[in-house]
């Protein structure tokens, strides 16, 4: 039933780093799981570059996959959209999940701080939501076009001088960075120590993660709280007409949003308001690119939301989100019932969703003309639903349509590099040739 072939070297690099090492136990002579088994390989380069054969080979022989340690990957639409949406589901997972005794779960339970609104379920995940949502809301964003279409003009009249640009340090990063700088009217001169702090705090999103990722990431915590914490207070003396301003506003109001959900929400800001957008631009213009046909298409008629939103389900940036179960649950698989235990860990896979041929018609071909794009669960769904995703779709727009329309000669230079991750999806170098 297997599909990848576990060659040694991918068996010593699973025994000397741990796949899922927060699932698994570290001694991988103990657990049979690669046996007669289907496996994502997260060292596997082909999977790195092109995960979604993998995902449909799950869907079609296994879509509820039940792993040896009881870990299970859904890879159906309907499966994952309705773990999304339903309240038996939590995103706590420390709180709820039945963890086994790994050094990686251990660390992570008994890890200290408050946790952001992505880990919280209701009522405390609604009471922030709410709080932070207005300053989210369409015309909110909106008017941030002007100033973004400036940021990517300037970093295209630098390119077109050039003739060329590495696409992620030069525009993908620093065009959504300084946008979210903008709305917490943060400094930006440590733009490169904050963009590494993001990607060693977003590493531990990863099923991957390693007791290692995590003291790592809360070393680029211990320096980045303090930085903006002197900001705050700043601003706690002298408010301004921003985003930080009116948070602070809210937690001085009483009750509602203490210092320590401050602190966690701004520095979610921080990294979310930037990390996934660099990745949704990057796989946006490598997508067109190879897709010849769509990029003509779409540079004769408009680069529009609609647009994004098929790039979006084609190669998101968030390939899958992890709940676990408050009740026991079960799945139907041909005609049978596949039951899931409370607090089992249930990985829904949004990029498998995104290409279910039951739902998105030949879901390996980028078309525009698609008529249900936004059907796409990228930005998840239910009450998780990225709170960022109207912000994360502008800047896409204007930063790919702009170059797109900028420039009719537009090639790729070498290869690209990708991200070592699984769950971020994304090119960590894109080197482009533009006349």
């Amino acid at each position: 039933m297997g599909f990848i072939n576990l060659q040694n070297e991918i068996i010593q690099q699973i025994k000397r780093f741990g796949v899922f090492p927060q699932l698994w136990p570290e001694e991988i002579e103990k657990i049979g799981f690669f046996v007669n088994e289907i496996l994502f390989n997260p060292f596997d380069p082909k999977f790195r570059a092109d995960p979604y054969p993998f995902y449909d080979r799950l869907r079609e022989q296994d879509p509820v996959h039940i792993l040896s340690t009881g870990f299970v990957v859904l890879t159906r639409y309907a499966d994952v959209v309705n773990v999304l949406r339903s309240n038996d589901f939590s995103r706590d997972i420390e709180k709820n999940a039945n963890l086994p005794e790994t050094p990686t779960c251990k660390y992570r339970r008994e890890r200290n701080g408050t946790k952001s609104i992505l880990n919280l379920d209701p009522p405390d995940h609604t009471r922030l939501r709410r709080l932070v949502s207005k300053s989210f809301t369409p015309s909110a964003i909106e008017r941030l076009r002007p100033r973004i279409q400036k940021l990517v003009d300037d970093v295209l009249d630098k390119a077109q001088q050039s003739g060329q640009i590495e696409l992620v340090d030069e525009l993908a990063f620093p065009v959504p960075f300084q946008v979210i700088s903008d709305l917490l009217a943060m400094p930006t001169e440590r733009a490169s120590e904050l963009r590494q702090w993001s990607q060693v705090i977003t590493a531990t999103l990863e099923p991957t993660t390693s007791v290692e990722d995590l003291v790592a990431a809360d070393s680029a915590r211990d320096q980045l709280i303090p930085y903006l914490m002197e900001i705050i207070e700043d601003r706690r003396r002298t408010p301004g007409d921003d985003m930080l301003s009116s948070l602070i506003a809210v937690e001085e109001q009483g009750e509602r949003l203490t210092n320590n959900e401050l602190i966690a929400f701004v520095v979610l800001l921080y990294i979310a308001g930037h990390e996934t957008t660099v990745n949704l631009i990057g796989n946006s213009v490598y997508a067109l690119l190879k897709h010849p046909s769509q990029l003509e298409a779409v540079r004769h008629n408009s680069f529009t939301t609609n647009t994004v939103d098929e790039l979006l389900r084609f190669d998101g940036p968030v390939q899958h989100t992890t709940r676990t179960p408050l009740v026991d649950v079960s799945f139907t698989v041909s005609g049978e019932q596949i039951k899931i235990d409370k607090g089992s860990l249930v990985l829904a896979s949004l990029g498998a969703a995104n290409h279910d041929a039951s739902v998105f018609s030949n879901p390996h071909t980028l078309d525009f003309g698609r008529e249900n794009s936004n059907r796409h669960l990228a930005f998840s769904a239910g009450i998780h639903y990225c709170l960022g995703a109207a912000l994360a779709k502008l800047e896409t727009e204007v930063a790919v349509g702009s170059l797109i329309s900028r420039f009719k000669n537009i090639e790729i230079i070498g290869e690209p590099e990708w991200r070592d991750r699984l769950t971020i999806r994304g090119v960590s170098r894109l080197d482009l040739s533009v006349n």
